[in-house]
């Protein structure tokens, strides 16, 4: 039987250190441990040749539950919606007022960090509201 150990979610864009940023200030997760040979990341980016410095860049979760999280840079631009998304889940448990009351709180803590929101999906017969924003190159995500 083959067993998932761990998931990488990667992020095509085209400032990875930026998005990169905006995802450990928005979920709390933290740079990877520098690689061995380095005193910094800075170091290890620094010894890339110049076309690849900047080109990459993670983040994970500091209590190893959630997934790496991973950027790397593309030439193109985001022109269509994402297919896969990052559910926030701020709002577990909650229910309509005080739910969407805790969807908009981290989405103000959010847009000072550069997201955009984009709309509200409110409360159906089936699912609980929830609130769909942008980070800051455009990839949609929800929080839930």
């Amino acid at each position: 039987m083959n067993t998932t150990r761990q998931v990488q979610i990667t992020f095509d864009c085209q400032e990875p250190t930026t998005v990169a940023e905006f995802w450990k200030a928005a979920l709390g997760y933290v740079d990877p441990p520098v690689p061995s040979g380095f005193d910094s990341w800075e170091a290890f980016n620094a010894s890339l040749p110049e076309a690849d410095q900047g080109s990459a860049w993670a983040c994970q979760d500091p209590e190893g539950v959630g997934p790496r999280l991973f950027f790397h840079r593309v030439p193109e631009p985001k022109t269509v919606k994402n297919r896969v998304h990052l559910d926030v889940r701020v709002g577990t448990g909650l229910r309509g007022d005080e739910r969407v009351s805790a969807l908009e709180t981290e989405a103000t803590r959010l847009e000072a960090l550069g997201a955009r929101r984009l709309r509200l999906l409110p409360a159906d017969d089936v699912n609980e509201s929830c609130l769909v924003m942008q980070d800051v190159e455009g990839n949609e995500f929800c929080l839930d």
